[in-house]
């Protein structure tokens, strides 16, 4: 948990330093700076914004610079520096490290956003990095096959953008390459799989607490962007003629997808909440009928809403290693380290009900808050559910503490 925060520089906060608590209220009028105190903890984390990827966007004006610095709570010390040119600077206890990887182990962060309630309209690398943040946390060798991937598949993508017909010693390189890639797809499908079972039972309880009424016609499924009962090298040396054409790899782990899927009422019969549970979850499990088409078809607005904080909200007990026996949460330091749950503008987003069981369940789980909102409308709330929650006002890139 982030005991304090230092940000210098991004945006119009010029110079803050704030003493958070497990849950965050941060209230003030657009263009305040709020938003701006989450972007800086996801940079911290993620190695980028969640708003612009180019640096010298979020660095403030006439500024080379921006630093975030976080101290968590059991004494380790996190630090990013960015500069306009997109060179970064990563410190974890005061030692420079190398790899972004590394932070974002110490500090898991969670963003549910305006932009994300798109998701589903979206192409699938938004979706797809719903997935692997949750197999990134959960299984330590996924990232180092993932890295290994991302670089033969560049190196693969190069040569097909150079030309489209390829020498005798250019095949034999893209064949070395295309074996390479094949044996870390395995691998990562094999890590994204196992999680994604895991995951699906959670999306399920998820689902009947925020659109009870569509529980049994929801359901969630893995593509994993190639055929995974043949060799991924087998398959993209069938498609060779076609990816030379086109310039680019289209199949592989890269074209992965999560989609969520409307079954009609027509085979479906009525069922307590409890069995419908059980239900939903068994059927994500196995084989649907091919008759279903994506709920992003079927859902109005505020629905899509709900499914997608549900997508996100069920992740949090399945990384804080849910104890199915006891009920209890494992969150030792042997275990993992705490979530960082971002909330922006929620109450623009969502209805009262669905702010409610989302704040109510995140209340329960040992993971630290930040929410922003432009009222105080949703501080009584929130003193209902958190013992000590602490109040930010903002003005102006100013933050202030209030007692």
């Amino acid at each position: 948990m982030i005991e304090r925060l230092q940000i210098s520089h991004l945006r119009n906060l010029t110079k803050i330093s704030v003493e958070p608590a497990a849950c965050n209220i941060i209230i003030g009028a657009n263009g305040s700076g709020k938003t701006s105190l989450l972007e800086a903890i996801f940079l911290l984390s993620r190695g980028k914004s969640f708003r612009h990827h180019q640096p010298k966007r979020y660095i403030q004006h006439h500024q080379n610079n921006t630093t975030v610095h976080a101290k968590l709570n059991d004494s380790r010390t996190l630090a990013i520096q960015k500069q306009a040119d997109a060179t970064t600077i990563l410190r974890l206890n005061q030692t420079t490290v190398y790899n972004q990887s590394v932070l974002t182990e110490q500090l898991p962060t969670l963003l549910i956003d305006p932009s994300s309630m798109d998701m589903l309209e979206q192409g699938s690398a938004s979706r797809r990095q719903l997935l692997d943040w949750l197999v990134f946390h959960m299984k330590q060798g996924f990232h180092p096959q993932w890295m290994a991937y991302q670089r033969l598949l560049k190196q693969r993508n190069s040569l097909l953008k150079s030309t489209r017909h390829l020498t005798q010693a250019q095949l034999t390189e893209l064949k070395s390459w295309d074996k390479g890639l094949s044996n870390h797809a395995a691998l990562i499908h094999h890590y994204r799989e196992q999680v994604f079972t895991e995951w699906q039972p959670y999306f399920a309880k998820s689902i009947v607490q925020l659109l009870p009424s569509y529980a049994e016609q929801l359901s969630l499924s893995y593509n994993a962007g190639y055929d995974t009962s043949v060799a991924l090298d087998v398959q993209l040396n069938e498609r060779l003629e076609q990816d030379l054409q086109l310039g680019y790899t289209r199949i592989g782990n890269h074209r992965a997808d999560i989609h969520v899927h409307w079954r009609s009422d027509e085979s479906i019969s009525d069922q307590t909440t409890d069995a419908r549970t059980a239900s939903l979850a068994h059927s994500i499990q196995t084989k649907l009928p091919t008759l279903k088409e994506q709920a992003a078809n079927v859902l109005s607005r505020g629905e899509k809403k709900l499914l997608i904080t549900a997508l996100r909200l069920s992740q949090l007990p399945l990384l804080l290693n849910d104890n199915k026996d006891s009920g209890s949460f494992d969150n030792s330091s042997t275990s993992r380290a705490t979530p960082v749950v971002l909330l922006d503008d929620i109450t623009a987003e969502l209805d009262d009900r669905a702010i409610s069981i989302l704040l109510s369940t995140l209340s329960q789980l040992p993971c630290q808050v930040f929410m922003t909102s432009l009222t105080d409308d949703i501080v009584p709330l929130v003193n209902e559910l958190w013992s000590k929650p602490k109040l930010f006002h903002v003005k102006q890139g100013q933050i202030l503490s209030v007692d």
